[in-house]
């Protein structure tokens, strides 16, 4: 996906503030497994999602909790270290070979001091994964594991044929024994 297109779903910016913030972004290519945010570290980058997809996950003594799939279009974004400069709790796992746009956060927070445009762009950016995160919250609050797996199922379809079955079993809070079951219902 584009790197315009992805900077646009977050907020429109004039021209020539679109344009500074693009000459900070750069591309780069991370082959499949590897862990591009770790726990317990202040991460230093946002990441764009142009192809792959990924999984954040917090590990756990016996099985790491998947809580979010990132695809193309995406942002990878450790929220504590954008917002606060604190460790990240979660770590990011690339699903398969991802190409991504890379920004630092340090870069990121002097064009906010100098630009009101992108200062807005960066509270949207902030505003719409908080949305999200409330939207996952509500849904592991209040629906069946069905319920998220036909969710899943109608908004973002390209997971459940990407993502290895193990992954989606975790993001939904069940095993892969119920997952086959709820499956084979459906």
């Amino acid at each position: 996906m584009n790197i315009d297109i992805i900077l646009d779903q977050i907020f429109l910016l004039p021209e020539h503030s679109k344009s500074v913030l693009k000459n900070l972004i750069s591309e780069v290519e991370f082959p499949k497994d590897s862990i591009i945010i770790k726990a317990g570290k202040v991460e230093r980058t946002i990441y764009f999602i142009k192809k792959g997809i990924v999984r954040a996950f917090v590990p756990q003594e016996n099985q790491d909790l998947t809580f979010w799939f990132g695809k193309e279009g995406d942002v990878v974004l450790p929220m504590k270290s954008y917002v606060d400069n604190h460790q990240n709790y979660e770590n990011i796992q690339l699903l398969e070979d991802c190409v991504l746009y890379q920004l630092k956060i340090d870069d990121l927070r002097q064009l906010f001091e100098t630009d009101i445009n992108i200062a807005n762009w960066g509270r949207k950016l902030a505003e719409k994964e908080l949305v999200k995160t409330e939207e996952l919250f509500i849904s592991r609050q209040f629906r069946t594991a069905s319920q998220r797996y036909e969710e899943l199922l109608t908004k973002q379809p390209e997971i459940i044929q990407r993502v290895q079955l193990g992954y989606i079993a975790s993001y939904l809070g069940i095993t892969q024994v119920s997952l086959s079951r709820i499956r084979s219902e459906i």
